[in-house]
C-alpha cells in the first residue's frame, strides 16, 4: 500500500491517492468524527458529493472515493461487479485504518452500499440509499440499450464535437420542456463527458453489463432485505426520477424493516444536487436520531435460518408406484429433516443427487446379523440388493440397532 501526494482539487476538496492491490485509487477525505462513506453512481465520481461534504465534515470524517474505473482512480481490465466494488470499499477502509462507517450510496453506489452491508455487516453502522439501483428491473431505456452488444462503438461517437453538441442541444430542449429527464441534464452530460477516454468507457460498459441487460436491472436486493432488520436505514428519492422510478423507493421501504423514506418533490435522479441543503438536513437528522447497528453473528444466523427453507428431493420409496426397498423396511426411529430450531438442536440431512448412491445397511434377525449393500440408480429410482452376508460385521463396524431417538445417525442407516 502506498499513498500519493495530494493535489489541489475543485471546490476546496483535496484529492488523495492510495494504492490497493496494485491499483491507484483516488478519494476525498475531510473532517473528524464518526465516519461517513459516500459512494457515487455509475459514470460519476467523488465530486458528486461536493455540495454537502463541507457541512458534513463539521461533525464527521467524510470519505468519498472514486470507484475503480471512475474519476481519477485506475481503470484496469478487472472486476467491476457490485460484489467486487463492495470488497474494494472494505479494503480501502482497512488501508485507511477505519473499522466501521455509515455507508451512503447513490444509484449504482446504493447497490454497492447494500452489498457492503450484506457482505460485511459488522463494518456497517447505518445504510443510506439515494435513488438506488438493485430494487427492481425498471430502468431508463438508454441504459438498457447501452448494455447491448455494439453499444461501445456508438458511445465512442459521443466524443466527436458535432455529436456532443447535438446531445447538449437535445438535453437542453428536454430541460426547457420541464421533462423528468431534463431535470438531470447537467449531471447526465457530466457523465457523458467522462466517457471520452477509452479506458473509462470500457470500465463503464463492464460495470453496466454486470448489473443491467436488455430487460433492465438484473440484480435485486429484495430477496435479502429481511437481513436489514436492526440496521438503521434511510431511503431518499426524487419524485421526478426518470432513470429509476420513484416506485422503487416505496418497494424498498416496505421491504426493509424499520427504514425511513424521504421523497423530494420536484427532484430527479440526483436529489442531493436538486436540494443539497435539504438532503444534508435529512441525513444529519437521521444520523443524530439513530444508533449505529450492533452486529450479532447469532442473530444473523437466526434470520437466515428463519427465512431459509430446505427442499428435499423425493425418495423412490415415496412414490406409491414403487415398492419400498428392504432398507426402508428395516429402518426404524425418527426421520431427519435437517431443520434447525432456535433451541440449538441440529440434525443431519441426507440429500440424494444425480450420482449413484451406495448404501450399507444392517438387518438383525433371530439367527444373526445380515449385512447387505444397495446401489440406487438415479435414472430408474430402483434399488439393487446385493447378496446378504450372514455373520459378523466388517472389521471396524459395530452392529446397529437403528438411529434411535435423539442420538447421532448410524453410519449403517440408509440414505434419506
Amino acid at each position: 500500500m502506498t499513498v500519493g501526494a495530494p493535489s489541489a482539487g475543485a471546490g476546496g476538496l483535496t484529492p488523495r491517492f492510495v494504492t490497493v492491490h496494485g491499483y491507484r485509487r483516488c478519494y476525498l477525505r475531510a473532517g473528524r468524527g464518526p465516519v461517513l462513506l459516500l459512494i457515487h453512481g455509475i459514470g460519476d465520481n467523488a465530486r458528486t458529493w461536493g455540495p454537502i461534504i463541507p457541512e458534513l465534515a463539521r461533525r464527521h470524517t467524510v470519505i468519498a472515493p472514486d470507484l475503480l474505473g471512475h474519476g481519477e482512480s485506475d481503470k484496469p481490465r478487472g472486476d467491476y461487479s457490485v460484489a467486487g466494488y463492495a470488497c474494494g470499499m472494505r479494503d480501502l477502509l482497512t488501508v485507511l485504518g477505519i473499522e466501521r462507517a455509515t455507508v451512503v450510496g447513490h444509484s449504482l453506489g446504493g447497490g454497492v452500499a447494500m452489498q457492503f452491508a450484506y457482505q460485511f455487516p459488522e463494518r456497517c453502522e447505518r445504510l443510506v440509499l439515494v435513488s438506488t439501483g438493485g430494487v427492481g428491473p425498471d430502468l431508463h431505456p438508454a441504459l438498457r440499450a447501452a448494455a447491448l452488444p455494439g453499444a461501445g462503438t456508438v458511445m465512442s461517437l459521443m466524443g466527436i464535437p458535432p455529436v456532443r453538441l447535438a446531445g447538449w442541444a437535445g438535453l437542453r430542449t428536454l430541460r426547457a420542456l420541464h421533462t423528468a429527464l431534463g431535470r438531470d441534464a447537467e449531471d447526465i452530460l457530466h457523465v457523458c463527458d467522462s466517457l471520452g477516454v477509452p479506458t473509462a468507457r470500457a470500465a463503464f460498459l463492464r460495470t453496466l453489463r454486470s448489473v443491467v441487460d436488455a430487460r433492465g436491472q438484473a440484480i435485486t436486493m429484495l430477496d435479502r432485505c429481511y437481513l436489514a432488520a436492526g440496521m438503521p436505514s434511510l431511503i431518499v428519492w426524487g419524485d421526478r426520477d426518470a432513470v429509476i422510478p420513484v416506485d422503487h423507493a416505496r418497494i424498498a421501504h416496505a421491504a426493509m424493516p424499520g427504514s425511513r423514506l424521504e421523497i423530494f418533490s420536484g427532484a430527479g435522479h440526483f436529489p442531493h444536487h436538486s436540494d443539497p441543503a435539504r438532503f444534508r438536513r435529512v441525513l444529519e437528522d437521521f444520523l443524530a436520531t439513530t444508533r449505529p447497528a450492533s452486529h450479532s453473528p447469532r442473530q444473523w444466523r437466526m434470520l437466515l435460518r428463519e427465512h431459509g427453507r430446505e427442499e428435499r428431493t423425493p425418495r423412490p420409496m415415496d412414490d406409491p408406484g414403487i415398492p419400498a426397498s428392504p432398507t426402508a423396511a428395516a429402518t426404524t426411529g425418527t426421520e431427519s429433516t435437517g431443520t434447525e430450531t432456535n433451541t440449538g438442536t441440529e440434525t443431519n440431512t441426507a440429500i440424494e443427487t444425480n450420482t449413484a448412491i451406495e448404501t450399507n445397511y444392517t438387518i438383525e434377525t433371530k439367527t444373526g446379523t445380515v449385512n447387505a449393500t444397495t446401489a440406487e440408480s438415479p435414472r430408474s429410482g430402483t434399488s439393487r440388493v446385493g447378496k446378504p452376508r450372514v455373520g459378523a460385521s466388517r472389521v471396524g463396524e459395530r452392529p446397529s440397532r437403528g438411529t434411535g431417538r435423539g442420538g447421532p445417525p448410524d453410519p449403517g442407516a440408509p440414505v434419506g
